[in-house]
């Protein structure tokens, strides 16, 4: 590793260890970070919300969004994925604001207090138009170019956003890697225990599911973040502070209508074709790179391998040990914040 950027880190840990003795942070391993592989220790107190919340009309919406850090620091950009929310980052925020950075944290469409700006808008969650969505957002604030950093939808879209607009991403951290798919190749049938992960999918194809997660959304949710990290103990608390975003009233029409898009059973608008057919053929991404994955991911995910190719800048992975699942930025918050910091030394 560099000096300089091991330099960056110790400092960055400092911070963090100081942090840790005000008793709010847990430790990270430094050691195994080095070397791809890191382990994220328990613990006992965590932050509950954000200290400042905000609201600005950005494109198609009025965007509700957290911020911390100071207004004239280096962006970071922490996109939340589904059923999540932006308490997802609800510990990575403070840490990338006490290291200088401008955090901003964003309720996507159909989150939260995030309301479309017109009554006639199409409910439309096409991968692409949540990505213009966010550069949407950093043209309201004054953003040229920022860190993009995602999981699950949050993932995807922080991709899209490296791959179609590389002048407005400085660097990437992406959970599960290059999520950037197509319709074409969700065609084609999965062997039956792949095609098993994926049954909301399934599920929400059907009308049937569709009034079963509009009468159910938080059970359903609850469920998913079982599957998809068996191994992290939350509290109902956590979760319903992550569940009341669900009640925004777009909130179902956005889900259903990404789902059913992605597997061809719902129409995309005409606008933003172009901009889909580039994503479909799967883009290399140029700009610095780290992608992330948990020991215990229960959500449908590729090797690291299957997309390491997809990454033609500098680039790392790092593997999370210690039961880490899908929700990774909130379960192992102190290790996501240091990829931020370490992409942004590439």
């Amino acid at each position: 590793m560099p000096r300089e950027i091991d330099e960056f880190r110790r400092r960055f840990f400092s911070t963090v260890a100081m942090t840790l003795a005000a008793g709010r942070l847990g430790v990270f391993d430094i050691a195994h970070a080095q070397s791809g592989t890191t382990t994220q220790a328990a613990v006992p107190e965590r932050h509950t919300s954000f200290a400042s919340m905000k609201q600005i009309n950005a494109g198609a919406l009025n965007v509700g969004y957290a911020e911390a850090g100071p207004a004239n620091g280096p962006a970071v950009l922490l996109l939340h994925g589904w059923p999540y929310d932006i308490h997802t980052y609800v510990d990575v925020a403070p840490l990338l604001a006490a290291r200088g950075y401008r955090v901003i944290v964003p309720y996507f469409r159909g989150y939260g207090s995030t309301r479309f700006l017109s009554l006639s808008t199409t409910r439309n969650g096409q991968p692409s138009v949540i990505a213009l969505d966010v550069i949407a957002l950093m043209d309201a604030l004054s953003i040229d170019k920022a860190i993009v950093a995602g999981c699950d939808w949050g993932a995807r879209t922080a991709a899209i956003i490296a791959a179609l607009w590389p002048e407005r991403c400085k660097a990437l951290v992406s959970v599960s890697g290059y999520l950037i798919g197509s319709r074409e190749a969700n065609k084609k049938p999965l062997p039956p225990q792949a095609e098993l992960q994926w049954w909301y999918q399934f599920y929400f194809a059907t009308e049937r599911g569709r009034a079963g997660y509009e009468a159910n959304r938080q059970e359903f949710a609850r469920l998913i973040w079982r599957i998809a990290s068996p191994k992290w103990n939350f509290d109902d608390a956590t979760f319903d502070r992550s569940a009341a975003s669900f009640d925004n009233p777009d909130h179902v029409s956005i889900v259903i209508h990404n789902y059913r898009w992605r597997l061809g059973l719902a129409e995309g608008e005409p606008a933003y074709d172009a901009l889909e057919n580039r994503l479909a053929a799967g883009p290399v991404i140029t700009v610095p790179t780290i992608t992330l994955e948990g020991d215990a991911n229960g959500a449908p995910h590729a090797a690291p391998a299957a997309y390491a190719a997809k990454f033609s800048g500098r680039y790392a992975h790092r593997k999370l040990t210690g039961g880490i699942g899908h929700n990774l930025p909130q379960e192992a918050p102190e290790a996501f914040a240091v990829a931020v910091v370490d992409v942004d030394a590439f």
